[in-house]
Parts: C-alpha cells; structure tokens; sequence
C-alpha cells in the first residue's frame, strides 16, 4: 500500500523543514520495520511540496530535499494546492499535512495498519497538539476538541448526518477521494475539512481520533485568540454542515519572524474576552440546567 505525503506550502520558510524531518523520519522507521531499506524513502512513499506562490525562501528549503517533489500552484488556496498534489500523487493512501505539523514517531505505523485492518475506512484524522502555546492555552484547546468529539460522535454514529477532520491532517484512500470529485477548490481556508467529511462520510467511515495527533504551530490561535477561533471553527463547521457554504469567508496571513508563536496575546482582546465572557456564562448556564435536572428527576 503506498502512501502519498501532500503538503501545501505558502510563506513556510521557520517551518517547513520541521514538517519534512519528522515524514522523513517516520518513512525510515517504516522501511526499516518492514525489512526494506535501511535509509531514506522507499518507493511505498512519495513527499510532494506543493507551493503556493510563496515569496519567501519556502522552495530554496525544499530543493535541499532529493526526495521531495516540489509543484507549484500560483492559484492562492490551500485546497487548491492539495488538489494539485493529489492529481500528481500515486499512492493509494494520500496524507495531507499542513506545512507547520510534525508526525510523531509512530504514526504512520498506526495509519498503515488501520486502513489496511479496515476496507470500509476511507478518512483517518486527529487533532493538533499545539506545542509552542503556553499551558493554559493548550488546556482550552484540549477542552475545545473534547466538545469536537461529541459533536463528532452525534453527527456520525447517532445522526449519521457528517463526520469530523481536522484539516491539515488527514489521510484519505486514493479511490474515495477521487470518488467525490477531489477536493472543492472554492473553498480557500475555512470550512475546507468540514466540507471533505461531510462529502467522504457518504461513500465510507470517516474516523477522528486522538491516537493520530500531530504537532502543530498554534500561531494562528496566538494571534486572534484561542476563544474567537473556537467560535469561529464551531461556526464554519455548521454552517458547511447545514447550509454547505462557510461562515467566514476571508482569513488573514499569520506569520511570526522568527517562527515561534510565544504567548497568546490576542490582537483585539476587547473581542476575545467578550467571546470568553459569553462561552463561560453557557457553561454555567448548563451546568445550573444539568444540576436542576438532577435533583428534579
């Protein structure tokens, strides 16, 4: 079963060679356990760089890489360069990472062996464990994507409605896919994995899961706030799944110049807090309904 790394690129010079070292290390685990070369990738693996018209030193840093195949997609939008690197991929399995994650040791190990254990699993994902966030911000995080299992669990096992990706990582089967018509291009930024589960949990299992995080930068959550992107991925995520348009259509560009995102200091607090406020009084709220209906029953 060969395995296909896809990675989209825009402006990723602090972070891209992260991303290759750790694919890189995890295809040397894999030839070694399954008794082929002892060094560098097998021919079960291809890595594709897709750039997407960055003007940084993003295609220098790949070109270091003799086994990397660099594309270049000037059309701007995420789902637009992972659709270009798909249609030139060959695997059967087909990893979409984005530039800023890191696969943990063992990784893909655990993918090869669940696609191959079950036929019916067509999109395997996980969360992003943000590893340059400080504590208390990873624990909202973490929290966050607890609600994201029960809405995962409701909408595939008791609605049967959609599914749950977390976009930048996931591996989907080369034929489910393809089956669905790829990825929508029209989709540049939010949105984009809710639209994917939602089209690939009609023609096969789609599984989020714990056991396949990855290391990411929370840059993102850094600059506007752990809170207003909670709020807005909930958001884009339901309105994909009730309307099949995003909520948000615009994002803005976060980069940091020396690639590290440091303390969670939001741009416009005035909003983040409000949004914190707000989501603080509903649990309150829930919790004082929860505990009437206790001790009411």
């Amino acid at each position: 079963m060969r395995v296909s790394f896809i990675i989209p690129a825009y402006n990723e010079e602090n972070y891209i060679a992260h991303c290759l070292d750790a694919i890189a290390r995890e295809i040397e685990r894999a030839t070694k356990a399954n008794g082929n070369a002892t060094t560098g990738a097998s021919n079960d693996y291809e890595i594709i760089v897709v750039d997407n018209n960055s003007s940084d030193g993003t295609d220098s840093i790949v070109a270091r890489y003799p086994n990397v195949t660099l594309l270049h997609e000037p059309r701007r939008g995420a789902n637009r360069a992972r659709e270009t690197g798909f249609e030139a991929s060959h695997g059967d399995l087909v990893a979409f990472l984005d530039a800023d994650t890191e696969i943990l040791p063992g990784w893909l190990a655990r993918v090869e062996q669940e696609f191959a254990t079950e036929k019916d699993l067509v999109c395997l994902s996980g969360p992003f464990i943000y590893y340059d966030l400080p504590r208390v911000t990873q624990f909202l995080v973490k929290l966050f994507y607890g609600l994201s299992y029960v809405v995962y669990v409701v909408n595939d096992f008791i609605l049967r409605k959609t599914s749950v990706i977390q976009g930048g990582t996931e591996v989907v089967r080369r034929d489910a896919l393809a089956k669905i018509g790829g990825h929508n291009v029209a989709l540049t930024f939010y949105g984009d994995d809710a639209d994917l589960a939602r089209r690939l949990s009609k023609v096969g299992k789609v599984r989020f899961s714990f056991d396949f995080a990855v290391r990411s930068s929370g840059r993102r959550l850094a600059k506007e706030g752990t809170f207003t992107m909670g709020l807005r991925y909930g958001l884009n995520y339901f309105w994909i799944t009730l309307f099949n348009r995003p909520f948000t259509m615009k994002s803005i560009e976060v980069r940091f110049p020396d690639g590290k995102s440091g303390v969670c200091e939001p741009e416009n607090k005035v909003k983040e807090f409000a949004i914190a406020a707000g989501a603080a009084t509903c649990l309150v709220l829930l919790a004082a309904a929860i505990a009437y209906f206790v001790k009411t029953w």
